[in-house]
């Protein structure tokens, strides 16, 4: 699938990437979901909040769980500028 916004500068917590490494997932796979509109783990209203925010230029907010169940958000900002990894607890 085509990417459906810029990312701007990539950037990573280090709980997220403490949780990524432990199982190792990448986390380039989450992101690419998240780039995509395919936004994981998150309830009807806020699908339809991001699918907004994509013409509207809000944050971004997606929310997967890892292989053993850790649950990590990716959010993207609304200039665009950066996309964060990070684990909820760290928002």
């Amino acid at each position: 699938m085509p990417t459906r916004f810029c990312t701007g500068k990539i950037v990573a917590t280090p709980g997220a990437l403490g949780a990524l490494s432990r199982i190792g997932e990448n986390p380039l796979t989450y992101i690419a979901r998240h780039v995509t509109g395919d936004w994981g783990d998150l309830d009807d209203e806020d699908r339809l909040e991001n699918d907004r925010s994509l013409h509207d230029g809000c944050r971004l907010l997606s929310a997967y769980h890892l292989g053993d169940g850790t649950k990590i958000w990716i959010i993207t900002e609304a200039d665009r500028s950066a996309t964060t990894v990070l684990l909820p607890e760290e928002y």
